[in-house]
C-alpha cells in the first residue's frame, strides 16, 4: 500500500539544472531516483522543469545563468542543481558570481544544511560520526555574498588586497532558529562555532545571538568551540557532535572535513534553503576529468535530493514527499552496504549501473 493517496494533489514541479562535468550524468540519475521513490508512494508524477545553466547556457544564451532561467526558478518551490564548472569559463564570466552563488544571492538561500554520516559499507576515518553542519550562507567573510551591490574585497593599491565581513543580528537569528530547530528532531545538541578570542565583534556577535535564541530552547544543549579547536576535534571525537551552526567560511571549510572523515566528499549531501525555497546541490564539483565516462558517483546528489524532498513536507508543500526520501536514502545506503558502488569509493560499478541498483532497492521496500 503507498504511503501517500494521489487524490486532488497537484503534480510538484522541480527546476532541473544539470551543470556542468558530471552534472550531466549525475543529475538525470537522481532524477530517475527520485520519479521512483515518488511514483513508490503514491504521489502524482513531478513535472521536471529543464533550465539552462553553465556551458550549455553560455552557449545558447551567452551567459551561464541567464535571466530567464532565474524567472523560472522564482515560479518553483525547489530545483536540482548540479555541479559546475566556473573555473574553466571563459572571461568575463571565469571572474564572475558562480551560478550557483547567483541563484543563492538571488533567493537569499540562507541556510547551508550539510549532513556528515558515515555509511555502511564506506571506509571512515571517522565511522560513528552523524551530524548536520547548518551554515549562514549569506554573510561572513565571502566577498562574492556578503554586499548587496558589489564584492567585499578590494585593493586600494596594486600590492595592498583587503576584504570586509559582515555578521548581522537578523541573519544570526534566523541561522539559529534553523539549527536549533533541527536539534529537537536529533538529539538536541547544538555546538556553536566561532573565533571570538580573535574575531571578538563580527564572530563574538555571532556567537552571542546564537546563544540568546538557545534561550527559546530550553531542552536543546547548547556549547560553543573556536573554529580551530573544532576541527581538530571533529578529526578526534567527531562521533560525539550532533548540530553545529557557524559562519559561512568555517561552515564551508568544516563541512567539506566532515564530509572525508564520514567517508568521502562524494557522499556528502546538502541543501541551500530559506523560508520559501530550497536547492538540492551535493557538496562535490563538477570532477571534468571522468565527465562522460559513466564514472561519477551520484551519490551525493541523490542523497541531497532526498533533502530536498523532506523539506518540501516540513515546509508545508504537501503530504508523502518524507517517504519518498526515506525510500530514497534507505536505498542509496543498502545498495552501498551491499558492495555495489563507483570506484571512488572502491567499487567497480559505473554511474548507470549503481542507479539502477538504486532504483530496484527503491521499488523492493
Amino acid at each position: 500500500m503507498s504511503s501517500a493517496s494521489t487524490g486532488d494533489l497537484p503534480n510538484p514541479r522541480i527546476g532541473l539544472l544539470l551543470g556542468d562535468g558530471i552534472g550531466q550524468e549525475i543529475v538525470p540519475a537522481t532524477r530517475v531516483v527520485v520519479d521512483t521513490a515518488v511514483a513508490a508512494v503514491g504521489l502524482p508524477d513531478v513535472h521536471w522543469v529543464p533550465l539552462p545553466i553553465g556551458f550549455d547556457a553560455i552557449a545558447s544564451h551567452g551567459t551561464p545563468i541567464p535571466e530567464s532561467t532565474l524567472v523560472a526558478l522564482a515560479a518553483l518551490d525547489s530545483w536540482i542543481l548540479g555541479p559546475h564548472d566556473s573555473a574553466s569559463y571563459p572571461e568575463p564570466f571565469r571572474s564572475q558570481l558562480t551560478p550557483g552563488g547567483t541563484i543563492r544571492k538571488r533567493f537569499d538561500l540562507f541556510a547551508n544544511i550539510r549532513p556528515a554520516r558515515a555509511l555502511p559499507g564506506v571506509r571512515a576515518v571517522s565511522p560513528g560520526m552523524d551530524l548536520v553542519i547548518v551554515r549562514e550562507n549569506t554573510e561572513g567573510f565571502y566577498a562574492d555574498r556578503n554586499m548587496f551591490a558589489g564584492g567585499g574585497e578590494f585593493m586600494p593599491t596594486p600590492d595592498v588586497a583587503m576584504a570586509v565581513g559582515v555578521v548581522t543580528r537578523q541573519a544570526c537569528e534566523r541561522i539559529a532558529h534553523t539549527a536549533f530547530e533541527l536539534a529537537r528532531r536529533r538529539r538536541k545538541r547544538v555546538t556553536v562555532v566561532h573565533k571570538a578570542n580573535v574575531l571578538s565583534k563580527t564572530t563574538g556577535l555571532f556567537r552571542d545571538v546564537c546563544r540568546e535564541v538557545g534561550r527559546h530552547y530550553p531542552d536543546v544543549r547548547i556549547d560553543d568551540e573556536h573554529v580551530d579547536a573544532m576541527a581538530a576535534y571533529l578529526v578526534r571525537r567527531g562521533e560525539e557532535y550532533d548540530v553545529i551552526v557557524t559562519e559561512n567560511m568555517f561552515g564551508d571549510i568544516l563541512s567539506d572535513l566532515a564530509g572525508e572523515l564520514s567517508g568521502s566528499l562524494g557522499i556528502a549531501a546538502s541543501i541551500n534553503a530559506s523560508a520559501s525555497k530550497a536547492m538540492a546541490q551535493a557538496a562535490h564539483g563538477a570532477a571534468p576529468d571522468i565527465s562522460g565516462r559513466n564514472r561519477a558517483n551520484p551519490t551525493a546528489l541523490m542523497l541531497s535530493a532526498a533533502m530536498m524532498l523532506e523539506w518540501l513536507e516540513s515546509s508545508g508543500r504537501g503530504h508523502g514527499f518524507a517517504a519518498a526520501a526515506a525510500r530514497i536514502r534507505s536505498a542509496v545506503e543498502r545498495t552501498v552496504e551491499s558492495g555495489i558502488a563507483t570506484t571512488d569509493l572502491g567499487g567497480l560499478a559505473s554511474t548507470s549501473e549503481f542507479t539502477e541498483s538504486v532504483v530496484a532497492r527503491v521499488l523492493r521496500r
